[in-house]
């Protein structure tokens, strides 16, 4: 009796340090959004844009104007995302609840970024040990933010009467890694855990697993529905292979060919200096802006790459600035690109952009992540940009 009395203790004992050691995380963001109302916001503003009555908008219909979403059910647009680069190639689940018509359930639907299409667990009861599992191929951009939508978001009758997760246990590479908390609502829960994957060369393939651990109770089904669980992250912020870097010996070396040791020419609010190159990254993308200048020179970059451009101080700016702020140290003051902005040149002569204009076609990108020292410029076809230091910097 004793025996097994120990034994029970022991196995609790482990279950509980196990389950200790996995962190649970909040969503750092959470965005409240009633997608019934929004849609049809959205539908009203597209009809008055496309009869160019853009006076007649509402500050609701601005508020939800996408011009690159075909729907506002659209996770994306046509607008340049991390998605450009990469993600998962496939999305399956343990599960699904047998189709209804025309409409299915399949895991495939919590990664079609579309709100409208859904997964629901095919088991009985509440669905709980079901799970999705996304697997990337390796090289991949890696992966920073996880965002979920959960439940069933069609309207909020529907989003009551199903099933809603609780708890998500999170596994990279069958490893868990995390419990994710999520919040009872309609809308898009953003969590960081971290940086996952490896987008070196010849890196191995991986995977992330989304298990569901507990759920919020639906008030008529036991089914629990998940409409989206999507990524953003990193390495999609490069200059193109061939762009030009002044080199401290007063040469130039193509982008691609520089690397760390490497001594080049820096810029930072006490101006220009010298500065040895800590490290660089590289990665492959399928959307990026042109720069034209004035001069005639032309720089090509991903949308969140920053510039240095002169006005009142100098400020940094990029064709994202958004994301440029989000997920870069340094850049807490970005803003937007416009043609008739002054970079900071190599020559000491401003160069004005002329034009701006979105590419799609795939090549590879390259950059410096950081100095040895503190300088946060360097100079891309003559042209100030800035070094790229990640504000999450670590690994699982």
């Amino acid at each position: 009796m004793r025996s097994e009395i120990y034994f029970v203790a022991t196995f609790l004992f482990l279950i509980t340090n196990v389950m200790a050691e996995i962190p649970v995380v909040q969503p750092k963001t959470v965005i409240e959004i009633d997608f019934e109302k929004s849609s049809k916001l959205f539908d009203s503003a597209i009809r008055k844009v496309d009869q160019n009555n853009w006076e007649a908008l509402t500050k609701e219909e601005e508020a939800v104007l996408d011009e690159t979403k075909e729907s506002f059910w659209d996770v994306h647009g046509g607008a340049c995302s991390w998605y450009c680069a990469g993600g998962p190639y496939s999305v399956t689940a343990s599960s699904h609840l047998k189709s209804s018509g025309y409409v299915n359930y399949k895991g495939a639907n919590a990664h079609d970024l579309s709100y409208r299409s859904v997964w629901v667990e095919g088991v009985d009861g509440d669905g709980i040990g079901e799970y999705l599992t996304y697997k990337f191929r390796g090289g991949s951009p890696r992966v920073t933010q996880i965002i979920v939508v959960n439940g069933y978001v069609k309207n909020q009758n529907v989003f009551k009467e199903n099933s809603r997760v609780k708890k998500l246990k999170v596994y990279k590479d069958n490893k868990p890694i995390a419990i994710l908390e999520l919040k009872d609502m309609m809308g898009e829960q953003v969590f960081e855990i971290g940086t996952l994957g490896d987008n070196r060369e010849n890196a191995p393939a991986w995977s992330l697993k989304f298990e569901i651990l507990e759920v919020y109770k639906g008030d008529k089904y036991d089914d629990t529905v998940i409409s989206e669980i999507y990524f953003n992250g990193i390495d999609v912020h490069c200059l193109a292979i061939g762009t030009k870097i002044s080199m401290a010996d007063g040469s130039e070396k193509n982008i691609e060919e520089v690397k760390a040791g490497d001594r080049v020419v820096s810029y930072s609010s006490r101006g220009f200096g010298v500065s040895e190159v800590e490290s660089t990254d590289v990665g492959t993308h399928e959307c990026f802006v042109r720069y034209k200048f004035e001069s005639g020179k032309e720089l090509v970059c991903t949308l969140d790459h920053p510039l240095l451009s002169i006005g009142i101080g100098n400020v940094w700016v990029s064709a994202w600035p958004e994301r440029t702020k989000k997920f870069y140290e340094g850049y807490d003051n970005v803003q937007k690109a416009t043609v008739g902005m002054q970079i900071v040149s190599n020559n000491g002569e401003p160069e004005t952009i002329i034009s701006v204009t979105i590419e799609n076609y795939k090549q590879d990108f390259y950059t410096i992540v950081n100095f040895t020292d503190n300088q946060t410029g360097f100079f891309a076809n003559g042209l100030c940009v800035g070094v790229e230091p990640l504000k999450v910097k670590f690994n699982f």
